[in-house]
């Protein structure tokens, strides 16, 4: 083979063969080949990091899940967020925010967004209609989160979002619980949604990823504008296992679903536990709120405990066989985790009056015969039997 063949396999081995394949191609490049140079600064993308083939493919079928008509893609939920707000802050402005958004992007508000001149104050996630008394002339953005991270509150999202466009501001909502499947923001006229793919889009623990949509054209350039800026992307390989991880999405809510509200039953009937925070069990306090908006549940809950000693509560962690401690959530395997360390509300949130320490419970695909019986035995430990 002479030099010049070689060079010529070698230029030609990334062009695309005229075929139709089940999956989209992952195009793993940074440089994009044009054919002329005024094509090189029209057309797009114009470079790798913009997004190929895959790309498009997983923002067009999140497009769908969450009837929305863009989306960015992100290397993860923060990202997706810290993205979401960032496009639509500027100095001077002040954004409200959910007292029970997911703790890193409760930090990026309260310390990131000081620091570039915006300011940022919490609200109770059950105002509704009452957070028009925390607006200030210069609010811009309210950001909410419903279920909340960790206490599973439901936000009256209708009633807020009726306010924000009297006013002329921007809602966002963190629809990682939801999915786009359970939970329809835009639906219901939030401006942007945001989710973290990691999570059950995702669903198997093995990747990470995030995802801007909305509706608006102009919000939806500002949304780009501002990914560009930041260099943000999202690597074909995690695209494609995020595109891949959609097609079983609805087969695995479901099963996600019948096994938590099980567990979640079971659980609400043991002496060791005082509250479960699960919005589809009617003795939820927003049950009527998550039953008007959302279609269904998932795994994804948390518990208080009656007040009992770390000792104690160490025994019961140490018993446990199938639920692993680990944080994220929505892939096959269970986990539960102390929520104590992380629980930074405002002065006053109904969660300082709970008993005892906050599980959070991912309920995986594991046999739920088998969960409670991990579960049983952990609390057969806390008793010393």
């Amino acid at each position: 083979m002479t030099k010049d063949t070689a060079t010529r396999l070698i230029h030609t081995r990334g062009r695309r063969m005229d075929q139709k394949t089940v999956n989209p191609p992952i195009e793993r490049a940074s440089t994009v080949l044009f054919d002329t140079a005024s094509d090189l600064y029209g057309a797009q993308p114009g470079y790798g990091r913009m997004g190929l083939t895959v790309h498009r493919e997983l923002e067009a079928a999140l497009c769908v899940l969450e009837n929305a008509t863009h989306a960015k893609l992100t290397a993860n939920g923060l990202q997706a967020c810290a993205l979401a707000i960032g496009s639509q802050a500027k100095a001077g402005a002040h954004v409200l925010f959910t007292d029970s958004a997911y703790g890193p992007t409760a930090r990026y508000l309260e310390r990131r967004l000081d620091r570039m001149g915006v300011g940022a104050t919490r609200f109770d996630p059950r105002c509704g209609a009452a957070i028009s008394n925390l607006i200030k002339p210069n609010t811009r953005i309210i950001y909410l989160e419903s279920p909340g991270s960790l206490t599973f509150e439901i936000s009256d999202t209708p009633a807020i979002v009726e306010i924000a466009q009297k006013r002329g501001i921007c809602t966002i909502l963190d629809n990682t619980w939801g999915a786009g499947l359970l939970h329809k923001p835009l639906d219901l006229g939030v401006d942007i949604s945001v989710q973290a793919l990691t999570k059950y889009a995702v669903g198997h623990a093995d990747i990470f990823g995030g995802a801007v949509m909305s509706r608006d054209k102009r919000v939806a350039q500002q949304i780009i504008d501002c990914g560009e800026d930041w260099g943000i992307s999202l690597a074909p390989d995690d695209a494609y296992t995020a595109l891949r991880g959609l097609r079983s999405l609805k087969t695995r809510m479901d099963a996600h679903e019948a096994a938590g509200l099980k567990l979640a039953q079971w659980l609400s009937g043991r002496a060791e536990v005082s509250q479960v925070l699960h919005p589809a069990l009617e003795e939820h306090p927003d049950h009527a709120l998550w039953k008007r908006d959302f279609s269904g549940s998932n795994g994804l809950f948390s518990v208080i405990l009656e007040a009992v000693d770390p000792a104690v509560l160490k025994r019961f962690f140490d018993a446990l066989e199938l639920f692993s401690m680990g944080f994220s959530w929505g892939g096959f395997e269970s986990l539960i985790i102390p929520c104590d360390p992380q629980l930074k509300r405002a002065k006053g949130h109904w969660i300082e009056q709970k008993d005892g320490p906050l599980l959070r419970i991912h309920v995986g695909l594991e046999g739920t015969d088998d969960l409670i019986a991990d579960l049983e035995a952990g609390f057969e430990a806390m008793r010393g039997s």
